[in-house]
Formats: C-alpha cells, structure tokens, sequence
C-alpha cells in the first residue's frame, strides 16, 4: 500500500491533490533501466523515433530558454533589482513545484521513484547553480556570466568518468573543447568593450559551475537507476531547495528588504518572474528529457549551443557594440556542435579520410586531364 498525503475538501466526494510515496512494504526495483512512457508537456515521445525525439527536445530547450534569458536580462536591468538575486531564485523555485506538482497529477504512477536523499543532493546542487548564477548577473554583466556558465561542458564530462564511470572519444573532448573556447572568445570581445568585472562575481559564477557540472550527471544516474519521471524530479528537488533558500534567507534577514523592494514593483518584479519562471519550468522540462533520453553530455552540448544564440539575441534586443571576434568564437561553437553529432553518429555520417580525399583529387584530375586531350 502507499501513504498518501493531499488537501482534501469538506466533502470527501471532492477531488484532492495526492502525491504517493512508496511504502517501507513496497518493493521496488532499483534497477529500472527501460523508459516505460517519457511524457513532456502532453508530448508522449516514447512512440517517437530517436531524430524526432532529438528535434522536438531541441526545439523546445531553444524556444523556451531563449525568452528565459531575455527575461531574466529584463529583471535584473529593473534599476535596484541587483542585490535580490536570492529572492528571484526563490520566486523561481516556488513556481517550479507548483507547476511541477499541477503536471503530477496528469500522470497515472505518481509514486516517488527516486530516494529523498538523493532529492537532497540534487536540491542542494540546483540551489547552487541557479541562486549562485542568478546572484552572480548583480556583479557581472550578462555576456560574462554566460561566458562562465558555457564552460561547464569539460567539468560534465570529468564528472560523467568520475561519477558514472563513462569513458569519452577524443571526438567529445575536442567537441566540448572548441566550444568553449569558441564561447570564451565571442565573449570576452564584448568584455574588452564593455568591461564589468567584479571578483565577487567570478567567484559566485565559478561555484554555480561546479555545482553544475555535478547536476547533470547525478540527475542521468538517478533517472536511469531509478526510471523516475521529469515532473517527479521537478516537484521534489525544487520543493525542497525553496525550503533551503527560505531558510537561508530568513537567517541572514534578506527576505524583508526583497518583499519591500518587489512591492514596490510588482509588474516588472512578480511579473517578469512569472513568466521567467514558467518558460524555465518548460525549458527544463526539455532538458531533463534529453539527459535521460540521451544523456548529460548531449544535453549540455544543446543547451551550450542555446547559450550561444542567447548571446546574439542579447546583442539585439540589448543595445551592445559589434566586433568580428564574435564571427570567430559563433564558428568555432558551430564547430563544436559538429563534432559532438558526428561523435554520436559516426556510423551514419561517414567523413572521408585522407585516402579518399587524395583519391578523388587524383580521379578528378586525370578526368580533367583526358576531356583536355579530347
């Protein structure tokens, strides 16, 4: 039997929110490696083919992370809105487990798959990642902070062999390589011209990368071992980090400066954060989906790729000087996001080697050489 915990009405007739939790009685397996039915927003993929799986994943960690980066731009140019970073991470966190849970109940198995301990782990690590990043954007300026947050795909990689024991080709390593490299140098052109640089913010910025780094692939085992779903991750691991920054707030008294500050500002503060929130909520429904169907490196290597594009979008819709040495670093992404899919097709997209270069210059030679004599 499960222990169900819900708001339930006067009248029992009612209809009430439950979350089921397994019992100590009821055994379930450890070791769940198939993924029954991977549903995101409505969106069964499990009867999809791998491409359309990849495509649709892609599509919507583009689509809804793109207005998420603008968004939280727009929230953090509200003049006087820079020391709340904590604050907006927890408005963020809040909305997160409300929506996870209203998407928990269109789903039939609402068991809790994955160990509360491990919840607390994940808690812990996207607490980092996102309070630290969001109240790095107060000491930094946008460009650099995504600069920081790109470079986490050599740290995912070292974590996947330290963690999960995985082993990568050198395809990978150059792929992760160049685009960091590439994101480094489109970067840091726009830090020469508009230098804001605070070593308060280096150092928030680096902490949310290496929490980062170890997310992605503690989130892949979990899943996996246990087959839990992305609306039970969601729920559990954002519930429990609001409760981690509520509490950090309220000891050191930055919650009532926050209050006041936003109530003052209702629309560009609660507002922004809604709709901050929601496309969040959505994007990371999408990235989950690709960490469990095709693993953290994948996964990263997309939403790498998004960061690019956040950039140009910056650059448009947030007034900023032009240089050639963004032209540059976006080739050398684009790069890198060429070796990461032929590393995972190589069977597929066969590129010809020297061999058969020299082979082809020759046999195009010769043909040249005898249509002349003709």
């Amino acid at each position: 039997m499960s222990t169900k915990y819900g708001l339930v009405g006067y009248n029992s007739s009612r209809k009430h929110i439950s979350i089921s939790i397994p019992s100590s009685t009821e055994v379930m397996s450890p070791h769940i490696k198939s993924v029954e039915e991977l549903r995101v927003l409505g969106i069964n993929l499990s009867s999809l083919s791998a491409p359309t799986q990849f495509f649709i994943c892609v599509a919507g960690v583009f689509l809804f992370y793109l207005i998420y980066g603008y968004l939280q731009e727009l929230i953090f140019s509200v003049e006087g809105f820079k020391p709340f970073g904590w604050y907006l991470t927890l408005i963020q966190f809040g909305f997160y487990s409300m929506f996870g849970l209203v998407e928990l109940q269109f789903t039939q198995d609402k068991r809790r798959r994955i160990p509360g301990k491990t919840y607390m782990m994940i808690a812990f690590l996207t607490v980092g990642t996102m309070g630290l990043s969001n109240t790095s954007l107060g000491y930094l300026n946008y460009p650099t902070q995504v600069i920081f947050k790109c470079c986490k795909l050599i740290p995912v990689m070292i974590g996947g062999v330290f963690i999960q024991g995985k082993r990568y080709n050198l395809t990978d390593v150059s792929a992760a390589l160049c685009m960091s490299l590439g994101l480094i140098w489109f970067t840091l052109a726009d830090s020469k011209v508009a230098p804001n640089f605070n070593v308060t913010g280096v150092m928030l910025i680096s902490l949310a990368l290496c929490a980062d780094a170890v997310i992605g692939n503690v989130q892949e085992k979990a899943m996996k071992l246990h087959n839990g779903s992305n609306s039970e991750m969601v729920l559990y691991s954002y519930s429990i980090g609001f409760i981690y920054i509520l509490g950090g707030l309220l000891c050191v008294g930055g919650l009532g400066p926050a209050v006041a500050f936003c109530s003052e500002h209702p629309v560009k503060t609660y507002g922004y954060a809604f709709f901050f929130s929601l496309t969040g909520y959505f994007g990371i429904s999408f990235v989950l989906a690709l960490i469990k169907l095709f693993g953290a490196l994948v996964a990263v290597t997309v939403t790498t790729g998004r960061k690019a594009m956040t950039i140009i979008l910056s650059f448009m819709f947030f007034t900023k000087p032009f240089t050639f040495q963004y032209i540059w670093g976006g080739l050398l992404v684009v790069f890198g996001i060429f070796l990461n899919v032929y590393s995972k097709n190589k069977e597929k997209m066969k590129l010809p080697t020297l061999k058969d270069v020299r082979s082809w210059l020759l046999t195009k030679k010769k043909v040249r050489f005898l249509s002349q004599n003709v």
